[in-house]
């Protein structure tokens, strides 16, 4: 990166200064930025030039004062050059430390990511979830796998993560990692942001994503039909534990709860609302936005229905939650025996009830944001654009007008 360098020689007088010899600094100015420091000299006012940067006259002792100076000054330009070519962060600050024998703190990526995660694991509660965590250990993974098995390093400086460097290792999680677009874009995100707090620290000078943009590939959001929601209802389970799967995630699907927030559902959450009848009244996990949702019969009647279950009593919860990894398994074999080819996890539940329960029956996009706890309705519209139902039922009313 091209540096604007200069070095000035001045005298630095005292605010009371009246008469005497003034101590000379030198200044080092790159890109605008400044870092002064004592020459360890003094001389007399009336013999400096400003304009030169020296003593006037001829005199020996003139001839040394000034050999010193421009000694100091071809160190300085020295120090430059190597800072070049060692690809160093070149600051007013770093040629003043090489200069005087030292040697910046290297600043070095993972190490700095490490710390970044560690903060986030330690905030798991209460300002992140355990989700986030994992998501950045992937990515910061990925990293040590490039740098590794692509650069042959344990570690790198941050100065020297460039354009180039982010390319690679963008095709390195495309490629070795095996992960498809958004991912991809997902991990470049996490990085991102760890660069950006380099950045804050002034430890880079500027951004290496600067100008880079990722393209997020549509994603068709699957969803159970009303008739597919119907069969899993109307089935009858003789196994315990998928009879339970099956009537969370339908829970789910006339909720709109995500899993993180079922598993969390106190008997607290379940309050009379605003007309009369069981509401659940939470604060979302991922966003911390407040979601009100009006009980629908089918989720009422499964809320009833564990009342006393010893798992709910125990743990103090309103419905006898697993882990995800295992409710996911679970409901593999229920979508099986209930002759559901989709691939069900439980965030299907989430947009099976923004489709085919709300949206699909005439209520408000506003509404359905408001239940689902979303930041903007612009996620929301997400979901209004897959239906297609949706589109041909509102078509269907205005072919009446006109025919």
């Amino acid at each position: 990166m091209k540096t604007n360098f200069s070095l000035l020689f001045y005298l630095k007088k005292q605010k009371n200064y009246e008469s005497g010899n003034v101590p000379v600094y030198m200044r080092i100015t790159v890109n605008g930025k400044r870092s002064e420091t004592s020459t360890g000299r003094e001389c007399d006012p009336g013999q400096w030039n400003p304009y030169a940067g020296r003593l006037k006259g001829t005199k020996e002792e003139t001839k040394k004062f000034n050999a010193f100076l421009d000694d100091l000054q071809s160190k300085v330009y020295e120090s430059h050059r190597l800072l070049t070519a060692d690809k160093e962060n070149i600051t007013a600050e770093t040629i003043r430390m090489r200069l005087n024998g030292k040697v910046e703190t290297e600043r070095l990526l993972t190490e700095i990511f490490q710390a970044h995660n560690d903060k986030i694991k330690a905030l798991i509660g209460t300002e992140f979830t355990r989700g986030t965590w994992v998501k950045y250990n992937t990515t910061l993974n990925h990293l040590k796998g490039f740098l590794n098995s692509k650069l042959n390093l344990t570690e790198i400086e941050v100065t020297k993560v460039d354009g180039a460097f982010i390319s690679e290792f963008e095709f390195y999680i495309r490629s070795n990692g095996k992960c498809a677009n958004n991912a991809t874009v997902k991990h470049l995100k996490n990085l991102g942001k760890v660069m950006r707090l380099c950045l804050a620290n002034r430890w880079i000078t500027y951004d290496p994503f600067f100008n880079r943009k990722n393209r997020i590939d549509k994603v068709d959001r699957v969803y159970l039909t009303m008739e597919e929601l119907q069969v899993m209802i109307d089935r009858d389970f003789s196994v315990d534990r998928l009879r339970q799967v099956r009537d969370i995630f339908v829970f789910c699907c006339f909720t709109g709860l995500s899993f993180i927030d079922v598993e969390k559902l106190r008997s607290r959450d379940l309050v009379v609302g605003i007309d009369g009848g069981n509401w659940i009244y939470i604060k979302r996990q991922k966003t911390d936005i407040p979601s009100r949702i009006p009980l629908l019969p089918a989720a009422n009647t499964i809320v009833q229905q564990y009342r006393e279950n010893p798992q709910c009593l125990n743990k103090g919860t309103l419905l006898p939650v697993s882990s995800n990894q295992k409710m996911n398994a679970y409901l593999k074999e229920v979508a099986d025996l209930c002759g559901i080819t989709k691939h069900l996890t439980f965030h299907i539940a989430r947009h099976t009830f923004a489709t085919t329960v709300t949206l699909n029956n005439g209520i408000p996009i506003e509404s359905v944001s408001k239940m689902l706890g979303h930041t903007s309705i612009k996620t929301t519209q997400i979901y209004a654009k897959v239906l297609d139902i949706k589109v041909s039922n509102d078509m269907a009313l205005l072919k009446e007008k006109f025919a």
